[in-house]
């Protein structure tokens, strides 16, 4: 049995622990990360997995960014533990987190990830989104909440400075 909540303070470094365990070191140093500089997370969105032992499993957060002047939804990083990969946890995650995003009123959700995998959510490529370098466009995905969500919008992601664009 897999309990889904939202990740709390004290969950903090834990999921740090998680994220550093699943990602090449230097995570830190992508473009993604510079968007999340000095900006807090989305915490309705930010969930963690849990075993019945209390055991992380899962983790996904979300991060407000700006593209043009729209608001739109960082999703990442995801990461399960390698011991519980297989099981479908970040698909329950990401299924969870965008159905919550959608009732918090967010139209919008990119992503820098592997078009095969994300379309399955109903990611796809983004064009005239432009993420800082060194991303590869190609990678650069999003998915609309409500219908037409991002039809015209283009432009550079930006920080979101005190969550608004």
């Amino acid at each position: 049995m897999i309990q889904i909540e939202e990740e709390r303070d004290e969950d903090w470094w834990e999921v740090e622990a998680l994220y550093d365990l699943c990602f090449a070191p230097g995570r830190e140093a992508l473009s993604s990360y510079r968007l999340r500089d000095g900006v807090a997370p989305v915490r309705a969105l930010c969930l963690t997995a849990r075993d019945e032992q209390g055991i992380l499993a899962s983790a996904i957060r979300f991060w407000p960014v700006c593209v043009g002047a729209q608001r739109v939804l960082l999703l990442g990083p995801i990461a399960v533990h390698p011991t519980r990969q297989g099981e479908g946890l970040g698909a329950l995650l990401i299924r969870e987190s965008l159905l919550l995003a959608r009732r918090e009123g967010w139209l919008r959700v990119m992503l820098v990830g592997d078009a095969p995998y994300y379309s399955r959510f109903g990611f796809s490529h983004l064009s005239g989104v432009e993420m800082p370098p060194p991303t590869n466009p190609d990678r650069v995905l999003g998915v609309a909440l409500v219908p037409g969500a991002w039809e015209g919008v283009t432009g550079q992601v930006t920080r979101a400075a005190e969550g608004a664009c």
